[in-house]
């Protein structure tokens, strides 16, 4: 395993200086890679590149490198979600979000509580996020080939954005799936708002200038190059800009960016001392470790991470309080157990006819709701987190031992997984 340090201080310094709507929907999940590749070494791109497209002619290796990169990581960002119905991936249905038995937003946040979860164990975004971290640890290692290894390089691109939606983070109503609300006079439902029609929305209202590439020399990190000339372009640059801090102000995000790939240390007062009884059974194996010590380490920790981005389900709150009072509280769809995402198209949904009244329905389109996460650039900052720890995976998995000592990559985020 390979052992490496954290993003150095000198990156938050530089920082400060500088589709099918299943997780985020089709085009959150590209936003969150193209962040992520924005921030990967360049020898760290290359082996990604090399990893999911073999063949591609476009490849460059770092001692010829191109204006352009290697690959778009973005291009298979929703590849989990395209393949979760053929029968080969059934399986990884539930893999997609986490939602614990005693959670019930925006009275309860629990994660888990006394219940537990719902679900097999450890089957379940936290888990998967861990378990094909390992699969690329292993793969570095040459216990895998390289069609193993682009299988869960996938998985793992599209299961780090997931986690940082935090309706994948509940179990109740599927993940809101089965709340019916108005947006803009129209009706959809919670989990549909969340994962694309927020993002839409934004793309509606971002300042022309973003619309325009960056000159060369104005962003403290390429940009311009790592664009596709997508839709979601000038969303991108925006969030870096005035997020991260990428350019001549000072960035919403760049004071907390580094603690966003810190886990927090174990302590011996998290955990209440075991019982004579509780130590048999956990030896015994009658009594299974706890999340935290399954999924968590020093270094890599989806649950402590899920855990924090999980309150904004009561303290926001996402999940409306409203909701569960007259007359909002009976505007529920069909019941089920499973936790689907049906497709909705953002562009369909504001290209739609002139919305009628819905007075039964919790309009959300506001400036106590909507107006305040765009004030306090919520969505946006859930998108650089995810992009950044993403990055930081990436370049601890990958980033070339020989260039590990290079200026650029005291710069970069590093996880040393």
């Amino acid at each position: 395993m390979k052992q490496r340090v954290l993003w150095t201080l000198t990156a938050a310094a530089a920082l400060a200086g500088a589709p099918t709507a299943y997780g985020w929907g089709g085009a959150g999940h590209e936003i969150v890679a193209t962040i992520a590749q924005i921030y990967l070494h360049p020898s760290t791109l290359t082996t990604v590149c090399d990893i999911l497209f073999p063949t591609d002619s476009s490849l460059t290796s770092p001692s010829s490198p191109s204006p352009s990169p290697p690959c778009h990581l973005s291009r298979i960002a929703s590849w989990a979600d395209q393949v979760r119905r053929q029968p080969k991936y059934r399986y990884t249905a539930s893999l997609h979000y986490v939602g614990a038995v005693d959670d019930h937003p925006s009275q309860t946040c629990s994660f888990p509580g006394a219940g537990g979860w719902n679900g097999k164990r450890d089957h379940n975004v936290l888990g998967a996020i861990r378990n094909t971290t390992g699969v690329l640890v292993e793969y570095t290692e040459g216990w895998h080939g390289r069609e193993t290894a682009e299988e869960a390089l996938k998985f793992l691109v599209h299961y780090v954005g997931d986690m940082h939606m935090p309706l994948h983070l509940t179990g109740r109503e599927r993940g809101g799936n089965g709340v019916r609300v108005a947006f803009d006079g129209r009706v959809t439902n919670l989990h549909s708002l969340w994962d694309s029609l927020l993002i839409a929305s934004s793309l509606r209202t971002i300042p022309y200038n973003y619309t325009r590439p960056f000159p060369r020399g104005a962003t403290t990190v390429d940009i311009e190059s790592h664009l596709r000339g997508a839709i979601y372009d000038p969303y991108v640059r925006r969030v870096l800009f005035e997020g991260m801090g990428v350019g001549s102000v000072e960035g919403r995000f760049a004071s907390e960016a580094y603690d966003w790939l810190l886990c927090p240390a174990p302590t011996s007062t998290e955990a209440e001392p075991l019982t004579l009884w509780q130590s048999l059974q956990t030896v015994l194996g009658a009594k299974q470790a706890g999340d935290e010590t399954r999924w968590d380490d020093a270094v890599l920790c989806p649950f402590a991470w899920g855990k924090e981005l999980h309150k904004l389900n009561c303290m926001f709150p996402i999940w409306p309080a409203e909701l569960d009072l007259p007359p909002y509280n009976t505007s529920r769809l069909h019941p089920s157990d499973e936790h689907t995402h049906e497709h909705e198209d953002p562009t369909d949904f504001f290209r739609g006819r002139p919305p009628k009244p819905h007075p039964e329905l919790l309009e959300l389109d506001t400036p106590e709701y909507a107006g305040r996460l765009r004030s306090e650039w919520v969505v946006e900052r859930l998108m650089a987190m995810a992009g950044v720890r993403l990055a930081g995976l990436l370049n601890g998995l990958f980033m070339d031992e020989a260039q590990f000592e290079d200026e650029m990559s005291t710069t970069l985020p590093l996880i040393p997984v």
